[in-house]
């Protein structure tokens, strides 16, 4: 009896004119999403391939040569742009992409892992809905989150959903343009969100690696549970925002640049003194006092104290 890989093979080759290997990427491409369908703990319909891909193996399936991308069977696809910054390193599997009638090759590339150094202090990282505050008890650095401009766009698409929509039926799935005109203001959300993610940890582990600081932040697996029992306004702020791209986004660039990392405990830190450990009272929008040692300050300077009080816990220094 034949492998089930051999049979699929066999399958796309005899009825696509596929080469083998093609046919066993395209095969390996169904895997991966089979199982990232099977991870998903709430399934819906059939795991289906949403966006044209094709998984590439390095010499065998494609090959770059004269500004040109040169993939098994024949094709040839000239290169209008590429980033320059990992030309030394040693390409490795690629997925070709079809996105908005163009094809992008995303190229995996092997780098080695830097050697992580000894930090010399904490960087804390607290987040809230209008700003990011990084510092520590010496020093804090306030960025600004692009929530509002997201939520422009995600307001546009529902202003446009509410107008072509009726009791009796939504509208606007059957008209064209007005639903392609729906999906390009989330995108452009998603967008919006995902380059000032992506920017804004960049800015973070470079800050922390110029003082030879560990970047501190707080575990935040859990946050959508917390998030049902806020305002709905708030809710799909912070949902928007994206907590879980944060954090793997900052995560990775502390990987990448060597940069030790401390993940800690999120409980009570914008609420706890970080002098004498007590529970603060509200002294107005945003303010914190502690009743017994007078200590007052803004909600993020003290979750910034405790997170790194909790860090240097944890036996970092």
């Amino acid at each position: 009896m034949e492998k089930p890989i051999n049979c699929f093979t066999i399958f796309l080759k005899e009825k696509y004119y596929l080469p083998s290997k093609i046919a066993i990427d395209c095969y390996r491409e169904a895997i991966a999403i089979a199982k990232s369908w099977l991870k998903n703990p709430r399934k819906g319909g059939i795991p289906r391939a949403k966006t044209p891909r094709l998984w590439l193996s390095h010499k065998y399936s494609y090959r770059i040569k004269d500004n040109y991308v040169e993939i098994i069977g024949g094709y040839k696809l000239r290169i209008i742009g590429w980033d320059r910054r990992y030309d030394q390193y040693q390409n490795k599997e690629a997925r070709l992409l079809l996105k908005d009638g163009k094809f992008i090759l995303e190229i995996s590339k092997h780098i080695s892992k830097p050697v992580k150094y000894i930090p010399k202090g904490i960087l804390a990282v607290d987040v809230n809905e209008k700003h990011i505050v990084v510092g520590n008890s010496h020093f804090e650095y306030r960025f600004e989150t692009a929530i509002e401009k997201a939520l422009n766009y995600k307001q546009l698409a529902e202003n446009l959903q509410e107008k072509y929509s009726s009791t009796r039926y939504s509208a606007w799935l059957r008209r064209r343009g007005i639903r392609e005109r729906i999906r390009y203001f989330h995108r452009k959300a998603k967008n919006i969100i995902e380059d000032w993610v992506k920017k804004i940890s960049h800015k973070i582990v470079l800050l922390a690696k110029h003082y030879q600081y560990a970047v501190a932040r707080e575990d935040l697996t859990n946050l959508i549970k917390s998030l049902r029992k806020l305002p709905k306004e708030h809710k799909v702020a912070l949902l928007i925002l994206s907590y879980r791209r944060l954090k793997h986004w900052i995560d990775w660039q502390c990987e990448k640049h060597g940069v030790p990392i401390i993940i800690v405990e999120p409980k009570d830190t914008s609420v706890t003194c970080p002098i004498c450990n007590l529970r603060l009272v509200k002294n107005g929008y945003r303010k914190m006092k502690c009743l017994k040692c007078r200590f007052e300050a803004d909600r993020d300077v003290i979750a910034i104290q405790n997170i790194e009080r909790k860090a240097k816990m944890w036996g970092a220094l």
